[in-house]
């Protein structure tokens, strides 16, 4: 696996270097001191696994993860902190395991041993991703839901913002933006369940679209709609879901 450490302390990168040189399996390709050095080695160098730091000079090992967007490899990510209750934050944000501080040979070597186990699953890294970069924050500023999006062998996060619509076509679910579309990891009920909060409504069976983008809605009967994305992908709007545009127009 090839590896990133990220750690502001030049000691602390020193033991995880060592220690990870021990392990063989493990190529470490570069290293960081801070948060904007991390995200630019991340997003070049596209490691395989990253040894994060929680609190790091700029923005801290979190904020890292919520701007890693996509790559052909999305990194399992395994975080750093000297403090107890941010190691099983992050834990629980979607990290697939923490390292206290000082480290130690035995908790590092059990923390790669789950690493080697998922990194052959592309999809439950990208959705292990996408739970740490939905984490709660101490920060006024909402945080942005994500969706994975695949595209061949290559999985995208991508903000909701950026999706016009969801639309299933037989077992396949499409995630479509203003470019292209992508293979959603989820059922269009899973997503909708997901996303209820979100602006986004079901206006067919097979559709699910995200109201910010509607530019156009036009009558075909009294009870049926066609509506018009900013994409300029047309949708017809079931007799059964018809509320839900009228609910739209206000």
């Amino acid at each position: 696996m090839k590896a990133v450490i990220v750690d502001d302390e030049p000691i602390g990168r020193s033991v995880l270097r060592e220690e990870l040189e021990v392990a063989g399996d493990v190529q470490i390709i570069g290293e960081a001191d801070s948060g904007s050095t991390a995200l630019a080695l991340i997003l070049s160098l596209k490691p395989d696994v990253v040894f994060l730091d929680m609190q790091l000079p700029e923005f801290s090992g979190i904020e890292v993860a919520r701007r890693i967007r996509q790559g052909s490899r999305l990194p399992i990510l395994i975080m750093v902190t000297a403090f107890e209750e941010y190691a099983i934050q992050a834990l629980d944000a979607g990290a697939i395991d923490y390292l206290l501080k000082p480290v130690r040979p035995e908790r590092l070597h059990a923390a790669l041993e789950r690493a080697r186990r998922i990194w052959g699953n592309p999809m439950e890294v990208a959705e292990r991703l996408v739970r740490v970069q939905e984490a709660p924050t101490d920060q006024p500023t909402p945080v942005s839901r994500k969706v994975v999006g695949r595209d061949k062998e290559e999985f995208v996060l991508l903000n909701t913002s950026e999706v016009h619509a969801f639309q299933a076509d037989g077992d396949l679910v499409w995630i479509v933006t203003a470019k292209r579309k992508y293979l959603a990891t989820q059922s269009l009920r899973a997503i909708q369940d997901r996303l209820k909060n979100e602006n986004f409504r079901r206006i067919h069976r097979n559709a699910l679209v995200n109201v910010d983008h509607v530019r156009k809605m036009s009558t075909l009967s009294s009870q049926r709609w066609l509506l018009t994305l900013s994409s300029g992908i047309e949708f017809v709007v079931s007799k059964r879901l018809a509320r839900n545009v009228r609910e739209l127009l206000g």
